[in-house]
């Protein structure tokens, strides 16, 4: 088992590398500002992430992404953002020939023993994996710190798959 990437979908997302010895990489999910009529948008920089895949994923043995699902009162708009960046993710994951598996959220929050909140994802985080707390020490580095969290939890699936077979 070389890496274990994990995945926290999202333009706000992150994607882990965790290395076997313990070693961890933490890339933000790649954006690019596009004007949109007279808006500015954030966008999923598609290049950007296979630039990302191309220079850490080789030792990748498998991605842990979060499920994602629809939520409650966000509007259509946003969730076909969304919806756009999680494909962009998932079909760049499967192009690069890494295996990928789906967690939803409740499941590796349970197993690792992690409260409600983003700001309870940044705490575990720094408590399971201490020497890279700077990584999310702040607010708006929940993404990494959950991205971290997810990683550590496939590392985990993957350690008690290899002791069952």
């Amino acid at each position: 088992m070389g890496c274990v990437l994990g995945i926290d979908p999202g333009l706000g997302g992150a994607m882990a590398f965790l290395h076997r010895k313990g070693r961890l990489l933490v890339r933000d999910v790649p954006t690019l500002e596009v004007v949109r009529g007279k808006k500015k948008k954030r966008e999923i920089d598609q290049h950007g992430l296979q630039e990302i895949l191309s220079k850490f994923g080789r030792g990748v043995t498998i991605a842990y992404m979060e499920v994602a699902s629809a939520m409650p009162g966000q509007g259509t708009t946003s969730m076909f953002a969304f919806g756009f960046v999680y494909g962009s993710l998932r079909q760049a994951i499967v192009s690069n020939g890494i295996a990928m598996t789906h967690v939803a959220p409740p499941v590796w929050r349970k197993a690792l023993a992690v409260r409600k909140g983003k700001d309870a994802s940044r705490l575990r985080a720094s408590e399971l994996m201490p020497e890279y707390a700077e990584l999310w020490s702040r607010a708006k580095d929940h993404g990494r710190a959950e991205a971290a969290l997810i990683a550590y939890y496939g590392m985990l699936q993957e350690r008690l798959s290899r002791k069952i077979t």
